[in-house]
């Protein structure tokens, strides 16, 4: 059971990605209503979430949204429901929601395939500084 405080939605992400590492940095700056908490899909955390949902996390390795309420979203709808809780204009990017997933996942299935070739890649999950560490699950 992952066990998150009232209110509150935790993003697992790739710990090794520098897209991912930037974005997560990016949601930390415009999260005006603290509403995110991070975790790396390769740490406890992460690996705890796929095991509650095996059929439907098996092939995820970028993002996923999980709120206790609503269960877990992954790929484009993860990012368009993130993007909806951050600070204008960054939040009207949700409207793509209203596009069918089999469109938007396409194209963030080619990013996705190819987000370690243009940003790079760690060598180990990102650490958060003592001022974000409340921010971070293991």
């Amino acid at each position: 059971m992952i066990e998150l405080p009232q209110n509150k939605q935790l993003i697992l992400f790739d710990g090794v990605c520098n897209l991912c590492n930037n974005s997560v940095q990016y949601v930390i700056k415009h999260d005006t209503s603290n509403t995110f908490l991070f975790a790396p899909l390769q740490g406890e955390t992460g690996k705890a979430v796929i095991k509650k949902y095996p059929d439907t996390l098996k092939d995820v390795d970028s993002i996923i949204l999980y709120n206790p309420a609503k269960g877990i979203s992954t790929k484009s709808t993860a990012a368009l429901r993130i993007a909806k809780y951050l600070r204008f204009p960054v939040n009207l990017v949700s409207v793509f929601l209203i596009f069918p997933p089999f469109l938007r996942n396409a194209v963030y299935n080619y990013i996705a395939k190819n987000r370690y070739k243009w940003y790079g890649k760690r060598e180990h999950c990102m650490i958060p500084t003592q001022a974000l560490k409340q921010k971070f699950l293991e």
